[in-house]
């Protein structure tokens, strides 16, 4: 079936009661479910109570108006004078033996007798006086005069009646005479029976309401400690390091369903905990290891760099091969030499070990590390956004140097000759507490699927964007570690023609001296 036929119901999501029923808590929908059943039972107790009552009172009345119709019957001997039927109006019967007046005392005050006479309604009467029939009314009787059965009508001048149609004691044909009795006592009582179940039953809802909200509450406290624990979980630090878990949910009950969920929780707990203790000593290990073997290697590497250039300074002759082999030995035992000291610094910053903590001028380490970078560098633009005056923040300033010579390494080194790089130093607003450096550059931008591992260890450029080889990988994950260990945080945005490294550190309160006088306050300098 097409889309088109299957109507515009189809593939609609759930009704409006689902999605409101979703959104609500499960203390919300226990207590509505609650009054909903409440209040079906009490519309099913109040419709059964209202037609079984209903009923008898019809019974009762029936009978009573059985009684009235044989009283009305056994005081007719002959029949009473006709009626003008035309003028719709009944004549009473004189005061003779045989006339209903006669019965006064023996029926009901608004009893109402009549009698159709061949189709034509020739009297009626209310207790003892005579009534006005309207031609509506006398075409009810008319028909009803035929029926052996109770009929319920309503008469546009007496209001509602039950009615029964019997033959007279002595039987003519054509002749009923009709026995009626108000419809109001039942009437009455029905609605007085109405108004009594809608107040009970509105007082049951409200005292349900009040009583199941406190029940509910207090039956689901238990899940709100599940809940709390869980949460409680959720803020601890899970992410490295040693990591202990001591919360557990008190309510472990296995006879319960709350205390069911609540021995699972602590089970997994358990579980995790004990996945935790293992990656925290794997990792441990990893570090020892990491440090060990890089300051092992140390030495080995400084003999062979010390080897290759001794042989590189031989006075003899040397093949042009020999020469680029120790050319190369050289080159690589430097690199080599690099990545270990690089990793030994990971490893020493995973397992915390203090920085050096001091008050450090970041607008002297970002000249300096700028200037550093133009002479590396020198077919780009270096510039400079200094504030006014210096900034400070309490660090390591050989590791907040070397973050920030590390990203403009990165920067000249993955982007092409001409691009200007500019590195910016601002204070958020006064008592922001914060400093931000960033180094910004108009290169061709960092590939979207490499941005959101690129300060994880061994993560390289993508090759179309390099000019240049050398990098070990690990320049912007010791920019993320060092950033951490000093409070801060690092965050990368990139696209084609712009690519921007943001560093926030807290700042420590208070100039150190004077402002260096290579730059002009909030202005740029361009170093080249």
């Amino acid at each position: 079936m097409s889309q088109a036929e299957a109507g515009p119901g189809a593939g609609r999501p759930a009704s409006r009661p689902g999605r409101w029923l979703a959104r609500r808590t499960l203390r919300g929908r226990l207590i509505a479910g609650l009054l909903v059943l409440l209040a079906l039972a009490c519309a099913a107790v109040g419709l059964v109570t209202y037609l079984v009552l209903h009923r008898a009172l019809l019974d009762g009345l029936d009978g009573q108006l059985t009684a009235a119709s044989q009283r009305f019957t056994a005081c007719l001997h002959t029949p009473g004078p006709e009626g003008d039927s035309e003028s719709g109006t009944s004549q009473p019967l004189p005061p003779s033996a045989n006339s209903p007046l006669t019965c006064a005392g023996e029926q009901a005050e608004e009893t109402f007798s009549a009698q159709v006479r061949n189709g034509t309604v020739t009297y009626a009467y209310v207790a003892n006086g005579k009534c006005v029939l309207s031609a509506a009314d006398r075409t009810v009787l008319t028909a009803m005069s035929g029926s052996s059965q109770p009929y319920t009508s309503s008469l546009s001048t007496l209001g509602p009646y039950r009615l029964l149609s019997a033959p007279g004691p002595r039987p003519q044909p054509g002749v009923t005479y009709i026995t009626g009795l108000p419809m109001e006592p039942v009437d009455e009582t029905l609605r007085t029976v109405e108004i009594t179940e809608v107040i009970v039953f509105s007082v049951a809802l409200v005292l349900t309401g009040i009583i199941g909200t406190a029940w509910v509450r207090l039956s689901l406290r238990p899940l709100r400690r599940v809940a709390a624990t869980a949460a409680r979980v959720t803020e601890l630090p899970l992410a490295s390091g040693e990591v202990t878990l001591p919360e557990r949910v008190p309510d472990a009950d296995p006879r319960t369903e709350v205390g069911q969920v609540g021995a699972a929780l602590n089970r997994m707990l358990g579980h995790v905990e004990s996945a935790l203790a293992r990656r925290a000593a794997s990792e441990a290990r990893l570090r020892r290891f990491a440090a060990d073997a890089s300051h092992e290697l140390r030495t080995p590497l400084a003999a062979i760099r010390g080897y290759a250039e001794l042989a590189r300074r031989h006075p003899g002759p040397v093949p042009d091969d020999i020469a680029h082999a120790i050319s190369r030995v050289e080159s690589e035992s430097a690199r080599m030499s690099e990545l270990v000291d690089e990793l030994l610094l990971l490893a020493q910053l995973d397992a915390g070990r203090p920085l050096a903590r001091e008050p450090v001028d970041l607008t002297r380490l970002a000249i300096d590390a700028t200037s550093d970078a133009r002479a590396a560098v020198p077919d780009h633009r270096w510039q400079l956004e200094l504030p006014g005056e210096p900034v400070t923040v309490r660090g390591d300033e050989h590791r907040l140097r070397q973050v920030l010579a590390n990203l403009l390494s990165n920067a000249g080194r993955h982007t092409p000759p001409g691009t200007t790089v500019t590195v910016s130093l601002t204070e958020p607003g006064e008592g922001g507490g914060t400093v931000v450096l960033s180094v910004t550059d108009n290169g061709p931008g960092i590939p979207p699927d490499l941005q959101p591992g690129l300060f994880e260890r061994f993560v390289r450029g993508d090759t179309s964007r390099s000019h240049a080889t050398g990098s070990t990988g690990l320049g912007l994950a010791i920019v993320d570690a060092v950033t951490t260990a000093h409070g801060g945080s690092v965050g990368v945005t990139s696209r084609p023609g712009s690519t921007r490294f943001v560093i926030t550190l807290p700042r420590l309160e208070g100039p150190l001296s004077a402002r260096p006088d290579s730059t002009q306050d909030g202005a740029a300098t361009q170093l080249a």
